[in-house]
């Protein structure tokens, strides 16, 4: 109870000092936000580049601005470090790494069981962990309780264990840390208590909830709800095209009905961390009490063939144009998962672009946020974004609106495309070169 007082009254006298793990597009907004508020924070990350990036006081998430940065490092309440020895030096852990998925479609918790591993020699009594990282319920549970207690710490006594999962969106500038409610909960009540401590002072509302199991399930439920409603859009979006109907007039038509209806859109497949990947924490658990998640699968399975649905409109597009996809120049705009935003996370362009040259197409790129192709897991092209004009539209035998940034001249698109592939939706009036799917 010592411990818990002692962290509870540094953290009200914002005595606390905060580590954040994992300096991306969490893991920063977060720091800069307990900055704000006016903790001193430690920033941890094993990429030496954002390390240094943070330190020079620069940003490099294109909606982060430098300014919040620079501010934070003058006045000595920001320090970022790739020295896991620091751990000791802080109050509060908070974990904000990715849980990404392994070939077999499998939860790999990899990034965090290494995190948790390369703290452990460095805790001490007194200090709260708390994991933001999407997970599975019971991976507080199963695999930090029994790490902690094996390195000789009474949990709930002596070290806190919390699970508030992040809810950041990027790139949306209406809702933010502050504004976005925190769900939290603690392996035991006091853990809980010491976590609504800490969030109280950087979110406006804290929604408490029973276990951390209970708090991992939520962040879950948030997004499989978006991926099963985003994969039967995409499914009704194949019938309406089959029908030869404007799915997106038809999307806008139902939202006029003033209750039991809540608009989704189609795309070219999922993108992001969350929404492509969270579903699958879940499937993957639900097996271990013997259940198929059917439904949730079903709608997995229509997202992911979306990018190849697409490559077969392409495909029927230059047909009917007289070109074939073998030799064909195409151009694609955007390669961000979503727009305005510079995150390639599991963005669905990426995808569009391999399949496009296994085909056999010259592929170019276009994206205002995203200069240079980076290195990615999956992909990599040698490519740089090109700039849009009249010429280099007219030089290219398809344009295909990927992400639709709004940074994009789609009337200068449009008058000079040969043939445009709109899988937004961003042109709403008929046009004899345009192509929506």
């Amino acid at each position: 109870m010592l411990a818990k007082k002692t962290i509870i009254d540094k953290i009200n006298s914002k005595e606390a000092i905060i580590g954040v793990i994992g300096l991306g597009y969490v893991g920063l907004p977060l720091t800069l936000r307990f900055v704000e508020q006016g903790f001193q924070t430690r920033g941890f990350d094993i990429d030496q580049y954002k390390v240094s990036k943070v330190n020079m006081g620069e940003s490099y998430i294109s909606h982060i601005n430098k300014s919040k940065i620079t501010q934070a490092i003058l006045t000595n309440r920001l320090k970022a470090t790739v020295s896991f020895e620091e751990i000791q030096t802080v109050d509060v852990i908070i974990i904000c790494v990715p849980t990404p998925l392994n070939k077999y479609r499998e939860p790999d918790l990899s990034y965090v069981i290494n995190t948790l591993n390369s703290i452990i020699p460095y805790l001490h009594v007194g200090q709260m962990i708390s994991l933001e990282s999407t997970t599975y319920p019971g991976t507080v549970e199963e695999e930090f309780l029994p790490r902690v207690a094996n390195a000789g710490f009474n949990v709930g006594n002596d070290v806190f264990l919390v699970y508030s999962p992040e809810r950041e969106d990027p790139g949306n500038e209406s809702f933010c840390v502050s504004n976005i409610p925190k769900v939290v909960g603690g392996i035991t009540q006091d853990c809980r208590e010491v976590g609504i401590a800490l969030y109280n002072h950087v979110s406006e509302k804290i929604v408490s909830v029973s276990s951390t199991r209970t708090a991992e399930f939520t962040k879950l439920l948030e997004n499989i709800y978006r991926a099963v409603n985003i994969g039967l859009v995409n499914e009704l979006k194949i019938v309406a095209d089959s029908m030869k109907l404007d799915i997106w007039e038809i999307i806008e038509a139902a939202s006029t009905k003033p209750f039991g209806f809540t608009p989704f859109y189609p795309g070219p497949g999922l993108g992001g961390h969350c929404i492509p990947i969270d579903p699958f924490y879940l499937t993957w658990k639900a097996r271990e009490f013997g259940l198929h998640t059917r439904f949730i699968e079903l709608a997995g399975e229509i997202n992911r063939m979306m990018p190849e649905w697409i490559v077969i409109k392409i495909m029927g597009a230059l047909n009917e144009h007289g070109k074939a996809m073998n030799g064909s120049k195409i151009l694609v705009l955007g390669i961000a998962y979503k727009k305005n935003i510079d995150d390639m996370r599991e963005s669905p362009s990426v995808e569009i672009m391999q399949l496009l040259l296994n085909k056999g197409a010259e592929v170019l790129y276009s994206d205002p946020y995203v200069p240079v192709f980076p290195r990615m897991r999956n992909y990599f092209f040698n490519l740089q974004s090109v700039t849009i004009h009249q010429e280099m539209l007219a030089s290219v035998d398809a344009v295909v609106i990927a992400t639709d940034h709004d940074a994009f001249d789609y009337q200068l698109i449009q008058k000079h495309s040969k043939l445009v592939i709109d899988t937004r939706g961003r042109f709403r009036n008929k046009f004899d070169n345009i192509v929506k799917c």
